[in-house]
């Protein structure tokens, strides 16, 4: 990808991080943003533990979807997602750091597939897998 794209995608994540009260309030943090592609981290408090002392899914459904949505706004137009579904593959508890990769798989039209794996960053094991189907829409992000 070529610089601008690059800096534009940069640009987006800036605009839509100012934002993003969700994002900012759980802590999570937007680690990497470029066309296509994102990452974003966040611990697991006490507070987002379930009746079953594990990360409730929410939470990680929120983080995927983070990443996702931060993947497919890296392009300017302001984009949404009009369809998503999770698989949850393992538990993580309190104190468990992870770390949410989105990857576009296609766009076509006004329209995109995103994957995003979750993986716990003390042993990279994979805790859920997510995908997302996006929408754009007229509005812009950054110029």
């Amino acid at each position: 990808m070529s610089d601008d794209a690059d800096r534009l995608a940069r640009a987006c994540r800036d605009a839509m991080y100012a934002g993003d009260r969700a994002t900012r309030a759980l802590g999570i943090d937007v680690l990497e943003v470029r066309p296509g592609h994102a990452s974003a981290r966040m611990t697991v408090t006490e507070d987002m533990l379930n009746g079953h002392a594990m990360c409730h899914g929410g939470y990680l459904f929120l983080l995927a979807d983070t990443a996702f949505a931060y993947a497919c706004n890296s392009y300017g137009p302001v984009t949404v997602a009009s369809a998503a579904d999770i698989v949850f593959t393992a538990p993580a508890g309190a104190g468990d750091e992870l770390v949410a990769e989105a990857h576009e798989r296609t766009r076509f039209g006004r329209n995109g597939v995103y994957d995003a794996t979750v993986r716990r960053s003390q042993d990279a094991r994979v805790i859920a897998e997510f995908r997302g189907v996006s929408r754009t829409t007229a509005a812009t992000l950054a110029e």
